[in-house]
C-alpha cells in the first residue's frame, strides 16, 4: 500500500519560515507529479506547488516567490520551503503524488502563522 508521510508543519509567526517534507512509499517515484495542496477551515483545497516527472515547477500567484517545491527522486521525497509566511497561509498541508491513475494522498500537517 503506497503512503505519503509529511512532517515539518508548526507554529510559526508572520513572516517566519518552515520547511514541510514528504516521503512517498511508491515504486517509482521518478514518474509521478508531486505536489502540495492546502486546505483552510471553511475553503476548498487549493494547490499551492507542483512539480512533474521531469517538468517545471508551477506556482499560483498567492505563494509564488514565497514557497519553493524540490524532489529528490532517489529519497523518494518533496519538500516545500515556505519563507514570508502570512497570516492566510494557515491551513492543513496535503502531499500529493499523482501518475495517470494512480493519486495518492498524505495525512496532512498543519501549518499556524499567527503572532
Amino acid at each position: 500500500q503506497v503512503q505519503l508521510v509529511e512532517s515539518g508543519g508548526g507554529l510559526v509567526q508572520p513572516g517566519g519560515s518552515l520547511t514541510l517534507s514528504c516521503v512517498a512509499s511508491v515504486t517509482i517515484f521518478g514518474n509521478y507529479t508531486v505536489a502540495w495542496y492546502r486546505q483552510a477551515p471553511d475553503k476548498q483545497r487549493e494547490l499551492v506547488a507542483r512539480i512533474p516527472a521531469g517538468g517545471m515547477e508551477d506556482y499560483p500567484d498567492c505563494v509564488k516567490g514565497r514557497f519553493r517545491i524540490s524532489r529528490d527522486n532517489a529519497k523518494k521525497m518533496v519538500t516545500l520551503q515556505m519563507n514570508s509566511l502570512k497570516l492566510e497561509d494557515t491551513a492543513v498541508y496535503y502531499c500529493n503524488s499523482n501518475s495517470g491513475p494512480y493519486d495518492y494522498w498524505g495525512q496532512g500537517t498543519q501549518v499556524t502563522v499567527s503572532s
